[in-house]
């Protein structure tokens, strides 16, 4: 491997585990700030540290592609990504809520594996590793979440479930919508369209959205996160003075890290990476991300981590490796891109 390519894969290595140890950040954050807030902020955020490397690249001289083909304007497909992602982003955030950094970090990476066969519905063939990925996948979904009890299943595993399955049509979606836009503009653009979707729902939602859920279930409401004060009721508390400031500094970290590090430094750096490292390589680092979530989470949170959740770990990680056998084995073909 030449220096050029290890440098790639090292880059690629840093992004998995920025984004692994962002389900920690997530969760961490919602301590002290609601989930559609925190998602609100730290897109916004992302947003916003993209600018400087567009700017950069157009003094640069490297003119950022409008739109080629017929396609929509940057700003509209901004728009559909960007009401893509905060579907996604909602579900991951609010089974965050009730299930583990780890738990959240695999099965989000179950788009993976949902990519290829939702890609059925639009003319694309799919393997028999594809669909051997799923059953390990599923498998290891089982594990993780019921641990050998059915009638156990944790509803935050579900809820993350759902997340991935529109995290799988982002995809989809993106990698049309790139072929008429400039990367960076549609990442730049998505990320603030699904900061001020999440905002208007944190205004909207959050103040009911505690006792909803005590309401449907007591117990539900008790496992969770729900400590949180919502949008309105926090700037109103910070205002008056009856919420302290360090209330809010508490969750600048979480913040910081979700929309600055995850967002904005992972994905500069993936863009970088990719221009050099083989698609095997990347397919294999970047699935490394649920294994950095489950490390962060035991680490940082003290998540337990017992037998059942490693064989389901390992599950999940198998499936999703079998999945991309064809890439990993022929070494070239797509690339696997996640924007957020």
């Amino acid at each position: 491997m030449n220096k050029q390519a290890l440098r790639a894969d090292l880059l690629l290595l840093l992004t998995s585990c920025i984004w692994g140890f962002g389900f920690v950040a997530q969760r961490s954050g919602m301590e002290y700030v609601g989930p559609f807030a925190f998602n609100g902020i730290r897109f916004i955020l992302g947003s916003l540290s993209l600018i400087p490397l567009i700017l950069f690249r157009r003094r640069k001289g490297l003119d950022l592609r409008q739109s080629v083909g017929g396609g929509g304007t940057p700003a509209f497909n901004s728009f559909l990504a960007g009401g893509c992602l905060f579907i996604a982003v909602t579900f991951q955030q609010g089974g965050i809520m009730f299930t583990t950094a780890g738990n959240a970090g695999f099965i989000t990476g179950l788009y993976v594996v949902l990519v290829p066969l939702l890609g059925v519905f639009w003319g694309k063939k799919t393997g028999l590793p594809t669909w051997i990925g799923a059953g390990c996948t599923l498998t290891g979904l089982y594990f993780l979440s019921a641990a050998g009890h059915l009638e156990s299943i944790n509803p935050g595993d579900i809820i993350t479930a759902i997340s991935a399955f529109f995290w799988a049509l982002h995809v989809l979606l993106i990698d049309r919508l790139v072929k008429t836009t400039d990367p960076l503009l549609l990442s730049s653009g998505q990320f603030a369209w699904c900061g001020l979707f999440s905002l208007i729902a944190a205004l909207a939602v959050e103040p009911f959205f505690g006792g909803w859920v005590k309401t449907v279930s007591p117990a539900l409401y008790a496992s969770g996160l729900f400590s949180w004060h919502s949008l309105p009721a926090l700037i109103t508390g910070l205002s008056s003075g009856s919420i302290p400031g360090t209330s809010l500094g508490n969750s600048l970290i979480p913040l910081l890290y979700g929309g600055l590090g995850s967002v904005g430094v992972a994905y500069t750096l993936q863009v970088v990476a990719q221009q050099h490292a083989p698609p095997a390589h990347a397919t294999i680092i970047l699935c490394l991300e649920g294994c950095f979530a489950a490390i962060g989470g035991v680490l940082l949170l003290r998540e337990p981590l017992g037998t059942w959740t490693l064989l389901g770990f390992c599950f999940m990680l198998a499936g999703m490796l079998i999945t991309q056998w064809e890439v990993i084995a022929g070494g070239s073909g797509g690339k696997k891109v996640k924007n957020g």
